[in-house]
């Protein structure tokens, strides 16, 4: 009798293990390469995902200056801000934002997929965007991944 019964197992942060791995983000389209990023920092799909835990792992994206963007939106895709006065309305277009920084493009991207909250912001902070193919992460033994493996 003991042998049908189950408990679930509900992770921790002391249970919790947080792995670092590498994508590398060349000829990748923004949008598919951010939602698997998003799923890899929540930890959904480790086997003893939690919700309300930072279970996920810790991503390394390198080649951020490669990505690519389907149809025309390098330029109809806008992002936008409010300074916070009257009329502070502001905006740019991907091409402009990435002419500033190609890293920004998948932060915003990526940040966007998370949760709004304090988890989301902690899982935010698992994420770094490198303009190449250095980073200075070697000392944690990252493992290189291919995001087409994944569904």
């Amino acid at each position: 009798m003991d042998s049908l019964t189950y408990k679930t197992i509900s992770a921790n942060k002391e249970t919790v293990i947080k792995n670092w791995v590498v994508v590398d983000a060349n000829e990748q389209t923004l949008g598919r390469m951010c939602s698997k990023i998003a799923k890899l920092l929540r930890g959904k799909y480790k086997p003893n995902f939690t919700p309300h835990v930072d279970c996920g792992d810790n991503v390394i994206v390198i080649n951020a200056e490669k990505i690519t963007l389907t149809g025309n939106k390098w330029e109809s895709k806008e992002y936008i801000r409010h300074t916070g006065y009257p009329g502070g309305q502001r905006s740019l277009t991907a091409t402009e934002l990435y002419a500033k920084d190609p890293c920004r493009l998948v932060e915003k991207s990526v940040k966007g997929m998370l949760p709004k909250n304090k988890l989301g912001a902690a899982l935010f902070r698992n994420l770094k965007v490198y303009v190449g193919d250095s980073h200075k992460h070697d000392g944690q033994n990252p493992k290189l991944i291919n995001l087409n493996d994944l569904k």
